[in-house]
């Protein structure tokens, strides 16, 4: 993960699911909004768990590559069976990774065996995901001084954020607001990640006075001295909070957008309902009238017989 493709990769794959969520649950609400219930994962029409098969698939390949492949033997651990200090990185990285793929495989359990907890279960497992990703980020052994200290920290208000709101969605499943926000939240977490690759392996891209140095195998930003380094977590803290900005705006106009869509399909079926219980009231009272003029004529000459 310590890489430009590690970072931008994983971060793709946060925001699509993170879109996926915002849409779905937009979607779901503004048609039942009154009936509601958020969901931890959504089936698609074909596959039904093509959502929990990218995560196990995209987990399993990230394990593959910090243990096995990105290494230069092929596997992490030193001849003696110890882990050496230049990969403590890759373990670190591989058990978010594992601990998603968790997530996903019992989620999948849960559905196919269906308990009565489990939707709460579910939140309960990506609650735990979430928590082991914040863990490992706020104890990470790379620098926490430098500039990639300060994206790795403010990375952690977005995956406290997506912790939050999923531990609030064991108990307020039907709160749409707390799933918009857990979804506007994984989707920062993506975006983030993917600047982070961008803006720490690209040199065209560090900030004036900083350069790349090449530290126990990984690649790391380092400044010419104080005044060039708080520049440069400045310029960090300006670019987080433009993002910020960028995906609360994007996630806005995403939800204007279903819910005018799917509000209208609901207006025009109903006043489609509504114009055909008039037509057939209609129908129905020129049938009434029919009647009484064809059974009018018919009682009089009964009278005028008799």
């Amino acid at each position: 993960m310590g890489s430009l493709v590690g970072h931008v990769v994983p971060g793709f794959g946060f925001f699509i699911i993170g879109l996926w969520h915002l849409l779905n649950h937009t979607k779901l609400h503004a048609l039942h909004p009154k009936s509601y219930t958020s969901s931890p994962w959504f089936p698609t029409s074909r596959i039904k768990y093509l959502e929990l098969y990218l995560i196990i698939l995209g987990c399993s390949m990230s394990i593959s590559m910090e243990l096995f492949i990105g290494p230069t033997r092929h596997q992490p651990l030193d001849p003696d069976g110890t882990i050496p200090s230049n990969h403590l990185h890759n373990f670190e990285h591989s058990n978010i990774s594992l601990t998603f793929l968790t997530y996903a495989l019992l989620s999948i359990l849960l559905d196919k065996l269906d308990p009565p907890a489990k939707t709460g279960l579910t939140h309960l497992l990506a609650a735990v995901a979430f928590g082991q990703q914040l863990l490992i980020f706020h104890l990470h052994s790379a620098d926490h001084m430098g500039v990639e200290g300060r994206y790795h920290w403010l990375l952690q208000i977005a995956i406290s954020m997506s912790l939050l709101t999923t531990l609030l969605g064991i108990n307020y499943h039907k709160s749409f607001l707390n799933s918009f926000v857990r979804s506007t939240s994984v989707m920062l977490q993506g975006v983030w990640l993917m600047v982070m690759g961008f803006m720490l392996w690209t040199p065209s891209l560090i900030p004036k006075g900083c350069f790349m140095n090449l530290e126990e195998g990984h690649k790391v930003v380092r400044c010419h001295g104080e005044e060039a380094l708080e520049r440069a977590k400045s310029l960090v803290n300006i670019q987080f909070s433009w993002y910020v900005l960028g995906v609360t705006i994007f996630a806005v106009i995403v939800y204007l957008v279903m819910v005018k869509l799917y509000h209208e399909k609901i207006e025009y079926q109903s006043l489609s309902k509504f114009v055909l219980d008039d037509d057939r009231d209609d129908v129905e009272a020129q049938k009434k009238a029919n009647n009484n003029k064809i059974e009018e004529p018919k009682s009089f000459l009964q009278i005028g017989r008799s």
